[in-house]
C-alpha cells in the first residue's frame, strides 16, 4: 500500500487521534435483511457517528493535524452537507473558524447544523464548478486552508478507521460494501481492510444516476461525473486523484442501483431494522439486495457501511 497517498500506519495514527472523541459505532443485524440477501449482513452504524455520518472521522483527523499557525487562519471547504457538518464540528472543537460553501439547494437541516456549530455558510449555485469557484474566492478572502471532502490524505486516513473498528468488531468478514461518491470512505476502507486481511473483498455501491466509479472501473481510467441525478445527494461528486488509484486496484466490483431500489432499501431498513439512514447510505443496502451481489460465491458474512443518517424529514422519498 506504500504507493498510495495513505497507508495502514496513517490509519492507525488517525485512530489514536480519534480515540475518546469519535464514537465507536455499533454493529446492527436484521434477520429479515439476511433472508433477503441470502447471507449474514452486519451493518456498521456510521449514521450514529457524530454529525450523523462517517465524515467526522476524516474531518477531525485532518484538522487536528494542522499546525497552530495554519489553523489560526481557519479552514474552507465546499460540501452538500455531511462533510460541511463534520468540518464545522471539528473546527469548533479545535477552536478555529470554518467557512463552508454549500449549494443553495442543500437540505435545510444540513445547513442549519453547520450554522449551529458556529461555522460561516456561503451559498452558491448547485454545480461542482460553482462550488469550487466560490471556495477559491473564500480562500482568497480569508487566507484559510482548503480541507477537501475526500481527496486529502488525512481525510482518507480518518475514514479508514471505519474498517479498523469494523474488523476489530467482526474479524471473520468475507466482504465489505460501502457507498461511493468521491471515494474517501471506500478508499480508506480498502487501505485498512486489505492491509489487515488481503483476502477480504471490497465492493462499492453507486447510484445508476451518478455512476462515474462504475464507468471508471470498466474503462480502467478515471471518468469524471457529468450531470449526476440521484436522490443520494452525498454521492454526486467525482472520484479524486488520490482515491481513484486505490479504488481502481482494490475494489472488486461497483454495484449500481436504481432510484427505486434506493428508496425501497431505505424504507425497508427503516421499517424492519429500525435504522434511520439517509439515501446515500441506502445505496449500499440496495446493492447487497441486488441479484448481482446475491449470486456472488464465497461471501457468507458481509458488512454494510451505513454512511449517514441526515434525512430531510420534511421531504421523504415515499
Amino acid at each position: 500500500m506504500s504507493e498510495y497517498a495513505v497507508d495502514l500506519d496513517a490509519a492507525h495514527e488517525a485512530s489514536r487521534r480519534l480515540a475518546g472523541v469519535a464514537h465507536r459505532t455499533p454493529i446492527a443485524t436484521c434477520a429479515t435483511l439476511d433472508t433477503l440477501a441470502g447471507r449474514r449482513l452486519y451493518f456498521k452504524c456510521e449514521h450514529l457517528q457524530k454529525v450523523g455520518a462517517f465524515k467526522f472521522r476524516g474531518a477531525y483527523n485532518a484538522l487536528m493535524k494542522l499546525s497552530d499557525q495554519i489553523a489560526a487562519s481557519g479552514v474552507v471547504t465546499h460540501s452538500s452537507g455531511n462533510h460541511g457538518q463534520a468540518l464545522a464540528l471539528a473546527a469548533k472543537l479545535r477552536g478555529i473558524q470554518a467557512h463552508i460553501v454549500m449549494p443553495r439547494t442543500v437540505i435545510a437541516s444540513k445547513r442549519k447544523a453547520v450554522e449551529g456549530y458556529g461555522s460561516h455558510v456561503v451559498t452558491c449555485e448547485p454545480s461542482l464548478e460553482a462550488r469550487e469557484e466560490t471556495a477559491n474566492e473564500v480562500l482568497l478572502d480569508t487566507g484559510g486552508v482548503l480541507v477537501h471532502a475526500y481527496d486529502h490524505p488525512d481525510i482518507i486516513a480518518g475514514q479508514a478507521t471505519v474498517a479498523l473498528e469494523l474488523l476489530e468488531q467482526m474479524p471473520a468478514l468475507d466482504a465489505i460494501v460501502a457507498p461511493v461518491g468521491g471515494g474517501g470512505l471506500v478508499s480508506g476502507i480498502c487501505i485498512a481492510a486489505k492491509s489487515i486481511n488481503p483476502q477480504i473483498r471490497i465492493f462499492a455501491a453507486e447510484p445508476a444516476g451518478a455512476d462515474d466509479t462504475a464507468r471508471s472501473k470498466l474503462a480502467g481510467k478515471r471518468i469524471l461525473q457529468t450531470a449526476p441525478k440521484t436522490i443520494a445527494d452525498g454521492l454526486l461528486t467525482s472520484l479524486g486523484d488520490l482515491t481513484w488509484p486505490i479504488i481502481r486496484d482494490h475494489v472488486e466490483h461497483v454495484i449500481t442501483v436504481s432510484e427505486n431500489e434506493i428508496v425501497t432499501a431505505m424504507r425497508l431498513i427503516w421499517e424492519r431494522a429500525k435504522l434511520l439512514i439517509e439515501p446515500s447510505a441506502a445505496v449500499a443496502v440496495a446493492a447487497v439486495l441486488t441479484d448481482t451481489f446475491k449470486t456472488l460465491k464465497g461471501i457468507h458474512r458481509a458488512a454494510v457501511v451505513l454512511s449517514g443518517g441526515n434525512v430531510d424529514l420534511d421531504h421523504l422519498p415515499w
